[in-house]
């Protein structure tokens, strides 16, 4: 897997699989590196408005370091336009799962779409990612559900496809701790992490403070706390929901900006991914320290 973070990589969008039912066939951007063979799959999920083309001081990153990188364009995207009064709207939490699953179901005609990509690719090493909106969605395949009213949990989406992840500012729990404003617009958002057992690395910013629950910046660690298994915890000193400028270069959702805060963080999950995905055994052990290193620490870990 190359290991310089600018190694040559290769992006091609838009990729279409079609949806029927959708309303919308499914556009993609996949990246990947030029060269190596073998190469891992990270599935990422974008936040609230996103779509294929941000996130790239992450996806350029992990192309660039050896992984490919799928990125679908969810409904509730900007650059679709879809109105608040569409019927598609108060389902979109699942047509995100189904994107994601639609993804993986057209790996092959993804990759077959990156010239030079075709037969590099290894199937059966896939992470699943994703930012906000986009790390809830990530969860499902993880094995997180959504809870209904009377508290059971719902439909078991998990994918055993997936064997690891990454979620970056993960919402919390619903119920009392989400503001009046979620609690009346966004149903879905009452996870239950209990079930969510695939290995994943968990980001939180110590300062992201989101009007969408009345607890603090710990409400961002819920999905740690309250899963089982293996997991990991980077929480990011002084770090909003934009967790120092991940959304994108010079983006003006970013409140927190801080090189040094993405700099970071593209190398723990770089690291975490090569560890989970079997790539390099001794690479999270080896990096999960950075965060305490020097006399100005960015971070901590914590892990169980």
């Amino acid at each position: 897997m190359p290991a310089s973070p600018s190694a040559p990589i290769v992006s091609v969008r838009p990729v279409v699989l079609p949806a029927p039912g959708r309303g919308d066939d499914l556009q993609l951007r996949v990246s990947a590196p030029v060269t190596g063979h073998d190469l891992p799959v990270v599935l990422f999920s974008h936040g609230y408005g996103q779509s294929m083309d941000g996130y790239a001081p992450l996806a350029d990153h992990w192309a660039a370091q050896g992984f490919v990188v799928v990125q679908p364009t969810h409904l509730d995207s900007r650059r679709l336009g879809l109105p608040a009064d569409d019927p598609r709207t108060p389902g979109i939490w699942r047509v995100r799962v189904e994107d994601l699953k639609r993804s993986l179901d057209g790996l092959d005609a993804l990759t077959a779409a990156v010239p030079g990509l075709a037969g590099r690719v290894d199937h059966g090493r896939i992470a699943v990612a994703g930012h906000s909106w986009g790390a809830q969605t990530a969860s499902m395949l993880l094995g997180a559900r959504v809870l209904g009213a009377d508290g059971t949990p719902g439909e078991d989406l998990s994918d055993p496809r997936v064997t690891a992840g990454v979620l970056l500012a993960l919402t919390g729990l619903g119920g009392a701790d989400l503001s009046p404003f979620a609690a009346e617009n966004f149903p879905f958002m009452s996870p239950s992490f209990a079930t969510m057992t695939t290995p994943a690395l968990l980001v939180a910013g110590d300062k992201d403070d989101s009007p969408l629950s009345v607890r603090g910046p710990d409400w961002f660690t819920d999905g740690f706390t309250h899963s089982p298994g293996d997991k990991a915890l980077l929480t990011l000193f002084g770090a909003e929901h934009s967790l120092g400028g991940i959304t994108g270069h010079e983006s003006t959702e970013t409140t927190d900006e801080s090189p040094e805060r993405v700099a970071l963080l593209r190398r723990l999950t770089t690291a975490w991914l090569r560890t989970a995905l079997g790539a390099d055994a001794a690479a999270w052990p080896t990096e999960r320290a950075a965060p305490q290193a020097g006399p100005h620490p960015l971070g901590e870990v914590r892990s169980k």
